[in-house]
């Protein structure tokens, strides 16, 4: 598991890129934050998001929302992307995958601050909501709601 500094350049961006065979073996880059010592939030969120169940190895389907305040980079999108898309052949509790992703990402491009909610669909008759963040977000960050609902069934 590598990942390319602020110094180095994106290996995703602008080039071809196959999928990664497993989240350990995704690259993810981190690029300058342009707005360095600017407190804001960045939200990324993946609503098609899909791993495998480690028991019957069945696909499980979540909805992700991350949310982070950069410090001095910020995650690349198409190399995330890539990043999140090789959980799809990979196996995992949704609570393991959904926290790992955080604390991945957190303790690789060291923002602020870093949320990220997974709402997970329905498995046997029981959705799981898996919140993770890094701590108290700083002082005066506007934190608009993560905006997914709670799951109610068919409608």
């Amino acid at each position: 598991m590598s990942n390319h500094s602020e110094t180095g350049s994106p290996r995703h961006l602008g080039q071809q890129s196959a999928l990664p065979e497993s989240p350990e073996s995704a690259e993810l880059d981190y690029v300058p934050n342009p707005r360095a010592g600017s407190l804001y939030c960045i939200r990324f969120a993946a609503p098609e998001f899909t791993s495998l169940c480690p028991v019957t190895g069945q696909p499980d389907f979540a909805h992700l929302v991350i949310d982070y305040a950069p410090e001095r980079t910020i995650v690349e999108s198409k190399s995330l992307k890539l990043f999140l898309g090789s959980f799809r052949n990979h196996c995992g509790f949704h609570e393991d995958v959904t926290v790992g992703i955080g604390q991945r990402l957190f303790n690789e491009m060291e923002p602020r601050w870093l949320r990220i909610g997974g709402y997970w669909y329905p498995r046997g008759g029981i959705p799981i909501d898996v919140f993770w963040q890094s701590g108290t977000p700083p002082e005066g960050l506007w934190l608009p709601d993560q905006g997914v609902a709670p799951y109610r069934g068919r409608g």
